[in-house]
């Protein structure tokens, strides 16, 4: 029988059902009719049962084991979705490129018709198996596709509708597929959108991941897109050589010869040096392609720097003769972007050294809860105790730190206290913005470091505690050290392990952190593409506690049923422009009239103006580069 006659067959079965195609509708997509005639080649009956395959046990965890990492940034984006579509009647799954389904999750209300249909872990939706459904037809055509009710190949299937989109790793080979499925009376029409979205996330995360030692830009025609999922990812090799590309990059750059292995002047006519050398001076550069499209490019990751010889006295990052395998991120931890997946494995490596770490970030970044999963990780049994540097007053610091005997100094208790070094001993202390700490003060700090020996204020004897070290600044502490601010042997000794955080601006999982902490606030909630893009173009100064701040306000004053443009911009502070430079003027010149009056003291400044120390960190900096411009 032709193919045509076998589509007419299975549309009269169809009708013979009561659930013939409506005149308006048309007969199926080009994709479902395809399907059909590959089903009906293969010998599969639509009145029968779809063939279950299952498999259980040791072969079912291989296959996990095997898409490790593409399971795991599925399983972020399969949490996501539920959130999107919750109350839906919804199933979710993720399965290999084989078509074995390796996750599920499911709305609670969600009850398959028919026990047969055997949607479950281990089970495999291959085309072949079972007929046309959304998992096997998008693994069979390699593109995203939607199969609603009665355009089932089998018959039993026909009261469930599916979205599914394929994944493909840097190289563009099929690694799995994203699959929601509902009933068929109660599907939504965005579900596929949204599938499509996530799929696509997953592709971004799985090329930054397995490109992260090569160069990876962002380009856009448009640089309010380059966070987006619309921006294109091209990777480069040390001599310029194209490695890899996601899709939306192959659509930007169609009509070049965009082939893994084209050189980056094939592409955009100008030597890979020359562009290397404009980025280091600029965050975004212009690039203009060979057929003469302007694009706007943003570095999101670079290669490593070489490690330093054995020989070498390094204290930054971990020791050459150390090479830690690569590890999943770490648990609670958003690291999508390739500079905090480094991150992560350098602290994990630090932390089974047991280093001193020294944490660096603009506030709100995240550095105590990167110092907090450095405990857990290590296994301490102790407590994590964070100690906030410029929190304390200077006169009654070293005594809250290593404790005193009572009667150490007017006003003490006369029990004495044992201090906060001795709450971490068997765990873990964070000395968070240890860069306000008083001069006299660090070297108090720096003696215990050398000896971790605890000598209680007005104690004549000393004991020997067991603590993990670290430290968190969002000041460069080596400027400070410059300044004569902070001891250089200090922070020597604090320097052993540094690990950056980047700030939420220059993160290239920005709309995945949107996500994140929206779901935080509200797991019902939905925010839309464009008002990600507007959150985009702020700078976020105050970083995930801003966006969380904002958020929250947003939340607070929402009139539908997902976060607008309106909605977020409405909560962004609203002073910009050329009004906003002046006022930003006007304050720098306060803050720097205040800091001198203050003894040029950060703490005393902040008091002073009822402001954060960060604030006023922020206007020193603008000070100073202000400066070193009219130089």
């Amino acid at each position: 029988m032709a193919d045509s006659e076998r589509t007419l067959a299975h549309a009269r079965a169809l009708s013979s059902r009561g659930m013939a195609w409506m005149q308006s509708e048309g007969m199926p997509p080009a994709t479902i009719l395809d399907s059909w005639a590959r089903c009906a080649r293969a010998g599969l009956a639509i009145d029968g049962v779809p063939q279950r395959e299952v498999v259980e046990g040791m072969e079912l965890a291989r296959r996990r084991e095997h898409a490790a990492l593409v399971r795991r940034l599925a399983q972020a984006e399969l949490e996501t979705l539920s959130q999107q579509i919750a109350g839906s009647n919804f199933l979710l799954a993720f399965a290999d490129r084989d078509g074995v389904i390796l996750d599920l999750y499911a709305d609670n209300r969600f009850a398959m018709s028919d026990a047969d249909a055997g949607i479950l872990a281990g089970s495999c939706w291959s085309e072949s198996l079972c007929g046309t459904n959304g998992l096997g037809t998008a693994l069979a055509t390699g593109a995203p596709v939607a199969v609603t009710g009665p355009e089932h190949y089998f018959l039993k299937l026909g009261d469930i509708s599916c979205s599914a989109a394929p994944v493909r790793d840097a190289l563009g080979e099929i690694v799995g597929v994203l699959d929601a499925s509902s009933y068929y009376a109660s599907r939504q029409q965005h579900t596929q959108v949204l599938v499509k979205m996530a799929a696509t996330q997953i592709e971004n995360s799985l090329l930054l991941q397995q490109m992260r030692s090569h160069l990876i830009l962002a380009v856009h025609p448009r640089a309010e897109f380059l966070a987006t999922l619309s921006a294109g990812l091209l990777a480069f090799d040390e001599r310029g050589r194209l490695l890899a590309l996601n899709q939306r990059g192959a659509v930007l750059l169609s009509g070049l010869e965009a082939r893994r292995g084209a050189s980056f002047e094939e592409l955009f006519g100008e030597p890979f040096d020359l562009m290397l050398a404009r980025l280091h001076r600029q965050p975004e550069l212009q690039l203009r392609d060979a057929l003469g499209s302007s694009l706007v490019a943003r570095v999101i990751a670079r290669p490593p720097a070489p490690r330093p010889k054995p020989a070498a006295a390094a204290h930054v990052g971990a020791p050459a003769s150390f090479s830690p395998p690569a590890l999943p991120p770490l648990p609670g931890m958003l690291a999508e972007d390739a500079a905090v997946a480094e991150a992560c494995r350098v602290l994990r490596a630090a932390v089974a050294m047991r280093a001193p770490i020294l944490i660096q970030g603009e506030t709100g970044t995240g550095k105590e809860l990167l110092a907090r999963r450095a405990h857990e990780l290590s296994g301490r049994r102790g407590e994590f105790v964070a100690v906030n540097c410029g929190a304390l007053p200077a006169e009654l610091f070293e005594a809250e730190l290593f404790g005193y005997v009572g009667g150490a100094f007017t006003g003490s208790r006369r029990e004495g206290n044992a201090g906060l070094i001795a709450s971490a001993d068997g765990g873990s202390l964070l000395l968070d913005e240890v860069g306000e700490l008083p001069l006299p003060l660090q070297a108090v700090l720096l003696r215990f470091l050398d000896d971790q020996l605890l000598r209680p204020v007005g104690s004549t004897t000393a004991r020997k505690v067991d603590v993990q070290v670290l430290a968190a600044s969002h000041v460069d502490l080596e400027v400070e050290v410059a300044a004569r601010r902070f001891r250089d042997d200090l922070l020597y000794r604090l320097n052993t392990i540094k690990i950056a955080l980047p700030p939420l601006r220059c993160r290239s999982d920005f709309a995945l952190a949107v996500r994140s902490v929206l779901a935080g606030l509200d797991a019902r909630a939905q925010i839309s593409e464009a008002a990600i893009v507007r959150l985009q173009r702020y700078g976020w100064p105050g970083n995930f506690r801003e966006l969380r701040a904002v958020l929250t306000r947003a939340l607070l004053h929402l009139q539908g049923q997902v976060l607008t443009p309106v909605d977020v911009a409405a909560q962004l502070p609203a002073v910009t422009g050329l009004a906003g430079s002046a006022l930003q003027r006007h304050g720098t010149e306060l803050v720097l009239r205040e800091y001198e009056r203050c003894g040029r003291s950060v703490s005393r400044t902040s008091r002073q103006l009822g402001i954060s120390r960060t604030t006023v960190y922020r206007h020193l900096r603008e000070a100073a580069d202000a400066a070193l411009l009219r130089s």
